[in-house]
């Protein structure tokens, strides 16, 4: 159906109450109504209408002292909703935890949205003084060793229209710097079948990764273990890489991957 075609059947007033809870999750900070005005582009008189209904149901508030406006509770309602949808997060949850206490490393799953790694199901370990991500928080893919194993299962054709620039996005020390070499280690990850990173993308914390797969032999989301060291000791690698192996097995079992084919979905 051709654009002109579908957009007769948006609803106006909603298409600008959805904009208006976008240019808010965008925005690192409150925004005010002139903000709010000048990015969505319509008239005062609509977007005030579209921010009283906003806010009367919760997506929206409005902070008295500063009359700025930010991202309300029923937002966040649904996005935590969502997750918790996820079948990889209610089939992971209790693996992850028995990760967490046969390790004693604090556990995760992520899925992959476009460029970034977004956790979805999380447990600490007992004595953790890490806590840089939780449930929702979002990490550049090609940084982290998460979004290495993601990345895994794109064709090239479909990698270089996620990354179209040569130049990666955010190349910190440490990060790929060019999406050639960013693609050279994912392939290097897929033949190795998992990653181990020391201090790839936060110095003193390194990783272990392994790809979740679904019951169409693509990667579905990634199991890893935080480890609070600048490098995981040599013989601790194997016990630990064992059993982040068989949680991200546990876990891709459920979602009714049966391990009998070892040829991975590749993405065209």
């Amino acid at each position: 159906m051709a654009e002109q075609d579908t957009r007769k059947y948006l609803i106006p007033g909603l298409e600008r109450g959805l904009n208006i809870l976008l240019e808010l999750s965008r925005s690192d900070r409150e925004l005010s109504f002139a903000d709010i005005c000048a990015r969505v582009n319509v008239p005062k008189a609509t977007v005030y209408r579209a921010v009283q209904t906003l806010e009367y149901m919760g997506f929206i508030k409005r902070h008295e002292a500063t009359g700025l406006y930010s991202l309300g509770v029923n937002v966040l309602r649904l996005g935590f909703e969502y997750v918790a949808s996820l079948d990889v997060v209610q089939v992971g949850q209790p693996v992850i935890e028995q990760l967490r206490d046969r390790t004693g490393c604090s556990s995760h799953i992520a899925v992959r949205d476009e460029q970034d790694v977004i956790y979805v199901a999380r447990v600490s370990a007992a004595n953790a003084t890490i806590r840089r991500v939780s449930v929702g928080s979002r990490l550049p893919a090609h940084r982290t060793a998460l979004g290495r194993v993601l990345l895994g299962d794109l064709s090239r054709q479909a990698f270089d229209a996620l990354y179209p620039n040569e130049d990666l996005p955010d190349n910190s020390p440490g990060s790929p710097g060019t999406r050639d070499a960013l693609w050279k280690l994912i392939q290097e990850d897929r033949e190795r079948g998992y990653v181990i990173s020391d201090s790839f993308f936060q110095l003193g914390i390194s990783s272990i990764a392994y790809p979740v797969f679904n019951h169409e032999n693509a990667v579905e989301a990634v199991v890893s273990i935080m480890v609070p060291v600048h490098e995981i000791p040599v013989e601790d690698r194997d016990r630990l890489r064992t059993f982040v192996a068989e949680a991200a097995t546990t876990i891709s079992g459920l979602l009714g991957h049966s391990g009998h084919n070892n040829e991975r979905k590749v993405i065209p």
